[in-house]
């Protein structure tokens, strides 16, 4: 014995040269690893030899035997200068030496206990099992060249596999050796890259950086206006922080897969097409978020079916996934699933934490998103319940009429109809905002519209529109004008709202009546009521309370002074071109400021 221990210091001695060697001629390894290779021949030759000894042992000595045996194995396992991993039948690692965990880059013990194929090439996992499965039942060894990946490094290794009968095991085990065919090592006593004060800095300040990213994004007024959210939020994420990014959102009490973004390098193909198409009601992970509203990291993904299948086997083995986090989205209205592969750096929990920020952020996002796109279809509907899209011919004349509207859901409308022996028309807008005031002018509209079938004249139907609205209760009132046109002439009604203005063919501007009191604030009526008549040349032109009030930065209101001006700059133009003049004026005076809904509506007799 004491021979074969001088034996094996030696040994050890040989190898802390070796691996000095590999460290000052990290390019030309080929003559450290041939010498590598024969000192495991020599440290076989010295197992055998004490194999030999211990047998030849008296029995009473077979226990300390024993011991001194292992003892012996564990230093030699230890000294070896390349990688050298135990493997029990099904993959999983039972032992590492010092020189494997310095390789990959883990710390001693992290990958004993874990499945060692997952740190295999993906397109040779299936070769490696086959050969683990042929060694173990043969007894033959095998080797072929192959990429290990983990914490972002990537090894090409010539993996040599053995059959190994371990002392106190009862299942027979593989050793699997590694010999690096580029590596690069890092300086002795470094601590790793990863680790190193300015790294850890700078991991922080990027996962900052993402959140506040991500807010910019997510806040923009284009997020509320379109539905780009999640499309924003997953092109950020795997442009910066992922290769493969998922978002799975709840709809009608199921996950359903909304968006996935593949690697930028990957072909467009299967792939992508088969993880959209995947049911993520079948996902593990998925549904474990979902039920435990939190998140969860795999630094080392361990079983590739957590993310569910596809056609070719398991989601995460087609995606060579290395590194997997999931989070709900808002409170739990879906998941976001980011996948790494194997060839780059792990997840960790400081991951995790700033994912459950973003999948909050995202989740408020769609839900604004949600809430506002709702509001602007309600919005957008009363909108064209108070404004026709398209005006009419009116025989005789030419119509033309713009609409602005305000800073909130309004409620001006105008509107240009049929009635009988001829056509009408109405301009007018509750007094106030909102959707409550925009569903009373739509009302009001209607009215107008309706009753004008039975009744001739329009200050008729502005007294029972003022009756029915009086009736409902709303508590708001109305300022309204509607006139019937038959041929040059046009009968006006005006129920408290600004007088109409004519414009002569030679540039003379002149104003109605007007007049009476707004509908809704008492059951009797009071109308203004005028018979005017519209030359050919002349241009009637009705405008709402906002651009009477439209002010300019010193505060002072646009005014029909104004407007009278503008008027006569117009005589003999169409009535697209008026009130595209008035539109302007307003514009310049205002600074293009609009507080409240403008609306101008011009009729010239042809």
């Amino acid at each position: 014995m004491p021979d074969l221990e001088h034996a094996l210091d030696a040994l050890a001695g040989r190898v802390s040269s070796l691996r000095e060697a590999r460290a000052a001629y990290p390019s030309d390894l080929a003559p450290t690893l041939d010498a590598a290779l024969a000192e495991l021949e020599t440290a076989t030759e010295l197992l055998a030899e004490a194999r030999e000894e211990l047998r030849k042992a008296p029995k009473r000595g077979k226990k300390d035997g024993g011991q001194r045996e292992l003892k012996l194995l564990r230093q030699v396992f230890r000294a070896f200068p390349v990688p050298v991993i135990v493997l029990d039948g099904g993959g999983v690692v039972r032992r590492i030496n010092p020189e494997t965990s310095r390789v990959l880059g883990s710390p001693d013990g992290y990958l004993v206990g874990r499945s060692f194929p997952l740190l295999v090439d993906v397109s040779r996992r299936a070769a490696f099992r086959s050969h683990l499965t042929a060694v173990l039942q043969t007894g033959q060894p095998a080797a072929f060249e192959t990429r290990l990946a983990h914490q972002g490094r990537t090894h090409t290794v010539q993996l040599a596999l053995t059959r190994l009968t371990m002392p106190g095991e009862p299942q027979q085990m593989v050793a699997a050796v590694a010999l690096p065919t580029k590596v690069q090592l890092p300086e002795p006593g470094a601590r790793r890259p990863e680790q190193s004060d300015g790294a850890l800095l700078l991991s922080a300040a990027r996962r900052q950086d993402l959140l506040a990213k991500m807010g910019r994004l997510l806040l923009d007024e284009e997020a509320l206006l379109r539905p780009v959210a999640l499309p924003r939020a997953t092109r950020l994420l795997a442009a910066e922080w992922a290769d493969w990014v998922i978002v799975d959102m709840v709809r009608d009490g199921l996950p359903r897969r909304s968006v996935v973004v593949a690697p930028k390098d990957h072909p467009l193909g299967d792939l992508p097409r088969q993880v959209e198409a995947a049911d993520p009601a079948g996902s593990q992970v998925v549904m474990q978020v979902l039920e435990r509203r939190s998140g969860v990291v795999h630094e080392m993904v361990d079983d590739e079916t957590l993310l569910g299948f596809c056609a070719d086997g398991p989601l995460l083995t087609a995606m060579a996934a290395g590194s997997l986090l999931s989070v709900p989205v808002g409170p739990c209205d879906g998941v976001l699933t980011l996948v790494r592969t194997g060839a780059r750096q792990p997840f960790t929990l400081a991951d995790l934490s700033v994912m459950q920020e973003a999948g909050l952020q995202i989740g408020l996002a769609v839900r604004a998103q949600s809430s506002f796109q709702s509001r602007s279809r309600a919005a957008d509907a009363l909108s064209a319940s108070v404004a026709p899209r398209n005006l009419p011919d009116v025989p005789g004349y030419e119509a033309a009429a713009v609409y602005h509207p305000g800073a909130s859901v309004g409620a001006e409308f105008y509107d240009v109809f049929p009635v009988a022996g001829g056509w009408g028309f109405a301009l007018g807008g509750a007094a106030g905002k909102g959707e409550e005031a925009a569903s009373v002018s739509a009302m009001v509209r209607g009215g107008l519209r309706v009753l004008s079938v039975w009744e001739s004249d329009p200050d008729l139907v502005m007294r029972k529109v003022n009756e029915a609205l009086v009736a409902q209760g709303t508590g708001m009132f109305v300022l309204a004008a509607a006139g019937f046109v038959r041929g040059r002439s046009i009968r006006l009604s005006s129920a408290g709202h600004h007088p109409a203005a004519l414009l002569g063919a030679d540039g003379t501007v002149r104003f109605a009546v007007g007049g009476g009191v707004p509908l809704g604030i008492s059951v009797e009526a009071e109308t203004g009521v005028e018979e005017l008549t519209i030359g050919v040349g002349e241009t009637l032109v009705l405008y709402s309370e906002g651009l009477i009030s439209s002010r300019n930065e010193r505060g002072e209101p646009y005014g029909e002074e104004r407007l009278a001006d503008v008027l006569a700059r117009c005589a003999g133009q169409s009535p697209s071109t008026v009130v595209k003049a008035v539109e302007a004026d307003r514009h310049a005076f205002s600074g293009g400021q609009v507080w409240d809904e403008i609306v101008v509506l011009a009729l010239k007799g042809v």
